[in-house]
């Protein structure tokens, strides 16, 4: 219950906004088409609302994690209130009357806001619509550089809503302050602040491996202090000092907490990756904030099951490695990867999972044994998928970590097997 406070807090704070426009509406006086003034109005005052909890959570509150379920969730919750808000910012925009005789320094102010957030929301929706993706042509660093501004752009749509000609209602003005502050304050910290506030750790790359002709393992070692990490499997922003890799980027932590290093082990699939993969070099100086994530299989119940997709085996090594005394879960590990020189680190894993009689690993090369189905992992759980799988599957709590179309897919078929929806647990590295 815990892990959805945020979201709910952010549902009653929009639900209340709707009230208090409701209670206490604008004045009617001198006032034409009244309904639609009002009506806009109130999606105006929500649009507010809802992008200052954007700029809230694009500051990373780490006392927040465990109020949205970590920070890869908190991401999610940012992307539906930046999208809602775009919505209702569109309808607010059609419903408002404007006229074009008679424009105010309000109106350019809402069409400059208007504009400037639509450059900004088109390539982060661009990798799920094909069609925008060739529209925009945006990379990944591209539309952070972008994204820098959103703030600005809130900023002006305020002020449209304090300069344009309409109807006046104190209370519910009033109440529009507080996610004004709040949104402001949030971007001003981002941008500007945060850097005197939050810990920024400086590392230096120890070495650079290569596990195969696609991955790069990174071994990172502290200047003074190490970062506060407290559990495996949580996640870490990098920014490598040097030139073309001077972007935090977020990965996976792949060592143990334990380890007088940070190691990371990064796939080249991107222009970042592949960069990085060809170029980073020993010596070249770091910075890391960070840990973040409740990817933790120590909360989960006694019997489980981890399914690893191809790099999604990070969070899964730093379990293995931080492994010492007897394993007190019962747990099925699946590797699968297309091709044998894909997998890393598998002989550290098979030498691990021979220590500990509870764990069980299923190491797949998809292109050789066929891909992995939630089928083959409850019949090596002692079911009969033919028959119903409710009952060999009970129990059982699911850790994966991936590609997101094996995760979506494998997240379905394990609820329709009758794992609860709260005993399955991944990580939501699709930040943008």
């Amino acid at each position: 219950m815990k892990q959805n406070l945020g979201n709910l807090t952010f549902f009653i704070l929009v639900f209340l906004t709707m009230v208090i426009w409701f209670v206490f509406p604008p004045s009617r006086e001198g006032v034409e088409n009244y309904a639609r003034y009002y009506f806009g109005m109130t999606l105006g005052s929500m649009t507010l609302v809802l992008m200052s909890f954007s700029l809230f959570l694009s500051t990373r509150p780490k006392w927040a994690e465990p109020f949205f379920g970590g920070l890869d969730k908190m991401y999610m919750t940012h992307r539906r209130t930046s999208t809602s808000a775009f919505l209702l910012m569109f309808v607010h925009l059609l419903t408002v009357p404007i006229s074009i005789g008679n424009l105010r320094l309000g109106n350019y102010l809402a069409m400059i806001a208007f504009l400037g957030i639509i450059a900004i929301v088109l390539p982060t929706l661009a990798p799920r619509v094909p069609f925008l993706n060739k529209l925009t042509g945006q990379g990944y660093e591209g539309w952070k550089k972008l994204h820098r501004y959103i703030g600005l752009f809130f900023i002006l749509g305020y002020l449209h809503s304090i300069t344009v000609d309409a109807p006046t209602t104190k209370i519910a003005i009033n109440w529009n302050q507080i996610f004004v502050f709040l949104g402001i304050g949030s971007y001003l910290y981002t941008e500007v602040f945060g850097r005197f506030f939050k810990k920024y750790v400086p590392y230096t790359v120890e070495a650079v491996n290569h596990p195969n002709n696609s991955t790069t393992e990174v071994v990172l070692r502290a200047k003074n202090h190490s970062i506060q990490r407290q559990r495996a499997g949580q996640f870490l922003f990098v920014r490598f000092l040097e030139k073309g890799l001077n972007e935090a980027h977020p990965f996976t932590i792949s060592s143990a907490p334990h380890e007088d290093v940070l190691r990371v082990t990064v796939k080249a699939s991107g222009d970042f990756t592949r960069h990085l993969f060809a170029n980073l070099k020993t010596g070249t100086e770091a910075v890391i904030e960070g840990a973040y994530g409740m990817f933790d299989y120590k909360t989960g119940g006694p019997k489980q099951i981890w399914v690893a997709g191809g790099i999604g085996v990070t969070p899964f090594l730093s379990f293995l490695r931080d492994l010492k005394d007897d394993l007190s879960h019962h747990v099925d590990f699946y590797y699968t990867v297309r091709h044998q020189e894909e997998a890393v680190f598998v002989n550290e894993i098979e030498d691990i999972v021979k220590k500990y009689p509870r764990l069980k690993p299923y190491i797949r090369f998809s292109a050789v044994h066929g891909s992995l189905t939630v089928d083959d992992i409850i019949q090596n759980a002692g079911g009969d998928p033919s028959t119903g799988s409710g009952q060999a599957l009970r129990g059982y709590h699911v850790y994966m970590c991936g590609p997101l179309p094996m995760v979506q897919a494998f997240e379905k078929k394990f609820m329709d097997a009758g794992v609860p929806a709260e005993s399955i647990h991944f990580e939501e590295f699709n930040f943008r």
